[in-house]
């Protein structure tokens, strides 16, 4: 049987972030095309961390900079080894090259970082962004690492044209690898009887936190217009910082971890996601299209979901 390694920067957390469905996506797929599965973390787990043993793939915890890693790869003898991101690759191509020279290297980008670096650093600056913003230390470890795997996978259309019109990057490098999804049978309630505006994003990634601080500037605006609405707003990993902002009075309810996205969704009338920067695709637009829940976003935010 095939054999596919993935190591992991995280364990992945389907119900926290996008990138852990996106894993298990990825997962899903290769499994279908009957490869047997070894998923590498040198992280620690949480109780959010999502079972990989349940779905028939083994696990293992390796060490950060570690020659234990050497047998352990040479012992597993992968035909294909996924980085998740770029970091990773960074920390352990290498190792792989050495032991597994013939292994196949493949590097999920998750979304472009050094596209999201230049964007906050614009957005932080007050201005718009110039080309000169792209050509930072993440942009030139990013690009070494898109240079030494053979295959690298993106998530957005806008992302394939700006590698490969804007930086030249050769086609066969890249593989376009949007979100997937069967279609979700569920019974949505009509627009009438939903209630009230919602926003979601794991408050460890600094977009989302720079989002629900426009939410709470605009809310003032919008809760003029319609006195009764309510701005529910959840993620995992809640900042004290973020706490604070909870205000009953106004109708600013911050609520913490959604066990159910499906469940928040379909009883709320409209998303709001006033991304400021970022880059990729958006779970959280992507989750509202499947379930029937219009959004209202920033360019930044629709950016290739048309797609």
């Amino acid at each position: 049987m095939k054999h596919l390694v993935i190591i992991g920067a995280v364990w992945p957390e389907p119900n926290s972030t996008a990138a852990g469905s996106r894993m298990l996506q990825l997962i899903s797929l290769f499994q279908k095309q009957s490869y047997e599965i070894t998923f590498l973390c040198s992280a620690s787990k949480s109780d959010f961390s999502f079972d990989l043993n349940q779905i028939s793939v083994k696990t293992k915890a390796i060490q950060l900079n570690d020659s234990s890693f050497d047998s352990e790869i040479t012992e597993l003898n992968p035909n294909v080894v996924l980085f998740d991101r770029f970091m990773m690759e960074e920390q352990y191509g290498w190792r792989v090259i050495e032991n597994c020279p013939n292994a196949l290297r493949i590097l999920d980008t998750e979304d472009l970082h050094f596209l999201r670096k230049a964007r906050e650093m614009a957005f932080k600056q007050h201005r718009e962004l110039v080309f000169e913003d792209y050509i930072s230390d993440v942009f030139k470890r990013e690009m070494a690492s898109i240079y030494r795997c053979d295959l690298t996978l993106l998530i957005s259309e806008y992302e394939m044209q700006l590698a490969t019109e804007t930086f030249k990057i050769d086609a066969s490098l890249l593989y376009y690898l949007p979100f997937l999804s069967e279609e979700i049978n569920t019974d949505i309630p009509k627009f009438e009887e939903r209630k009230h505006f919602v926003s979601i994003g794991n408050f460890l990634h600094e977009p989302n936190w720079q989002t629900v601080l426009q939410l709470k500037q605009l809310w003032k605006a919008v809760k003029k217009q319609l006195p009764e609405a309510e701005l529910h707003v959840y993620g995992a990993y809640v900042s004290e910082k973020a706490k604070q902002l909870h205000n009953e009075k106004e109708g600013f309810l911050v609520k913490g971890r959604a066990e159910s996205v499906a469940d928040v969704y379909s009883k709320a009338k409209v998303l709001l996601a006033p991304i400021p920067y970022g880059a990729g695709l958006k779970g959280k637009l992507f989750e509202a299209m499947q379930l029937g829940l219009p959004s209202i976003t920033t360019k930044v935010g629709a950016e290739a979901m048309n797609g």
